[in-house]
């Protein structure tokens, strides 16, 4: 193993030192801070984006040890930011763009063509180099923003072991829920949604092929948004499925999350096809105009109560959702309860479904293309990442979680009649399922707790939102999700703010203190 290889595993830490700054304190409140408050404080001259990006890197550096939320920081943070507030100095009217100066992190499978890393967590894509910034990379360098760094997820996108922990990667070690640092936090986003609840970030990008937005923002108590497949591009992201996979926001509130899915949903032509085809979802004047504080009034939303709001009412999760459904009836919202999916159980048998088939083959042909496409790599396929591992088990900690998952798509051979068969059979139960259901009853959204409703979202592309719903008893978070068809982001706007406006239910984290590196709740 050459040196680089270990001496990389220091070089987040080093990075932080080397380009943190001292910090003068001012009036601005970072906790919390969201993108209108840091636009006005922006614009008031009482905040500069060097200041942000400085108290950012404090923070990381100081909470990152026991989070490994982050996985390395940008050393060109400082000069992006400063560039931008000089940017702004010269031309006020880049106040009015959302996201102008605002540092975001991106989960490390979505590529820079800067200094930082793009390695899917994996010491086997550490030093490989990008031809260009992904799609969305190119839109958010459009609009301003800050790139921070990269955001820590399980490792592959979850798509290498059958068994290894949500949250883990070999470079950044296990992600820590910020409210209960033994409680799941979800993936294989975790890092994006850890650091945006932990308030290390505002913004953060994550990627979803079943579950892996929607999941990790219920158990950290923020929001993500999960596209429709092709209204944000995936070029230049580490792949698992171009049928399935999508990029999307995950942050505190609503409000930031439509303003970067504003920022970043597209016409692409490196992911041409989809982001074509998703084009005509796009509304004319694009999404902030659905942050509705009455958005909830008429909305027909689905209640999938038979196995997924199967916890007793009497639980403290059942009355937290029977009053969630109580508000939005106050506010308007028409509730069909007690639907059923009528090929439910077929959808939710990720191998009846024919989807873990159809991911397996897929993975394997898109991987081995992103890999050939790099201006150089470690590795050039999937089988050179699985002989990789091999040569280094005990970084990869292969003997604990093995490869299983690789070594099934590395024993495919491409879409065959066997995976288009599955692609076809999940084409059918999305059109027999949600989609007939959603058009008899004419529903706007239908509503799961958590992450439940993720692989009918997942095989049909359809959008969805998470929102905080509240917390168990043992202070670990979770979530609502209100999804829809595909294109029907306005609408589920509409009613995951107003939702999140009438319950107000997100809290931060509590930490002892800064240097005691663990959360109160779990202090006991």
């Amino acid at each position: 193993m050459p040196n680089l290889f270990y001496l990389h595993r220091f070089s987040f830490a080093f990075t932080v030192v080397i380009f943190l700054l001292p910090f003068s304190t001012h009036s601005f409140d970072f906790t919390e801070a969201t993108v209108d408050s840091i636009r006005e404080a922006f614009a008031n001259r009482s905040l500069t984006s060097v200041q942000l990006v400085q108290h950012y890197l404090s923070i990381i550096q100081n909470l990152n040890p026991l989070l490994r939320a982050v996985i390395e920081v940008n050393p060109d943070a400082f000069t992006q930011a400063a560039r931008a507030d000089l940017d702004r100095e010269r031309n006020s009217t880049l106040n009015n763009n959302r996201l102008h100066g605002i540092p975001v992190l991106l989960k490390d499978l979505i590529a820079t063509a800067d200094k930082l890393n793009t390695t899917a967590g994996s010491f086997a894509l550490l030093g490989s180099v990008v031809s260009r910034d992904s799609g969305v990379v190119k839109r958010l360098r459009e609009a301003g923003a800050v790139i921070l760094g990269k955001a820590s997820l399980s490792e592959w996108a979850n798509f290498r072991s059958d068994h290894a922990p949500n949250g883990w990667c070999a470079r950044a070690g296990q992600g820590k829920n910020p409210y209960v640092v033994s409680a799941d936090p979800c993936g294989s986003s975790s890092g994006s949604a850890i650091a945006v609840a932990a308030n290390l970030v505002t913004v953060t990008l994550g990627t979803e092929t079943d579950g892996s937005i929607l999941c990790p923002s219920a158990a950290n108590s923020v929001v993500g948004i999960k596209p429709t497949v092709g209204l944000t591009s995936r070029s230049g992201v580490v792949p698992i499925s171009p049928r399935q996979d999508t990029i999307g926001p995950i942050c505190r509130t609503v409000t930031d999350a439509v303003y970067v899915l504003d920022a970043i949903a597209g016409y692409d032509r490196y992911d041409a096809k989809a982001t074509k085809k998703a084009e005509k979802y796009i509304p004319q004047g694009g999404y902030m105009q659905f942050l509705k504080l009455e958005g909830l009034m008429g909305k027909r939303i689905g209640i999938l109560r038979k196995g997924f709001f199967d916890f007793p009412k009497n639980s403290l999760k059942g009355k937290v959702f029977e009053q969630h459904f109580s508000i939005m009836r106050e506010k308007g919202a028409i509730l069909i309860d007690n639907l059923q999916i009528p090929n439910i159980s077929a959808i939710l048998d990720y191998n009846q479904s024919g989807e873990e088939l159809a991911l397996a083959a897929e993975f394997k042909v898109a991987l081995n293309e992103y890999l050939s496409k790099l201006a150089s790599s470690p590795v050039r396929s999937l089988s050179d990442v699985i002989s990789f591992n091999e040569k280094h088990k005990k970084e990869e900690k292969i003997k604990e979680y093995g490869q299983l998952i690789f070594l099934m798509s590395e024993s495919t051979n491409g879409i065959g009649s066997k995976e288009r068969n599955a692609i076809s059979n999940m084409a059918q139960l999305s059109s027999n399922g949600i989609e007939t259901l959603m058009r008899e009853k004419q529903l706007d959204a239908i509503v799961t707790p958590d992450s439940t409703v993720s692989s009918i979202l997942a095989i049909g592309g359809y959008p969805g939102i998470s929102v905080p719903a509240g917390y168990d008893e043992t202070g670990v978070p979770f979530g609502i999700c209100f999804g829809g068809l595909k294109g029907f982001e306005p609408k589920l706007i509409e009613i995951a703010y107003a939702f999140e406006q009438a319950t107000k239910v997100r809290k931060p984290p509590h930490f002892s203190s800064p240097m005691s590196m663990c959360p109160s709740s779990d202090l006991k």
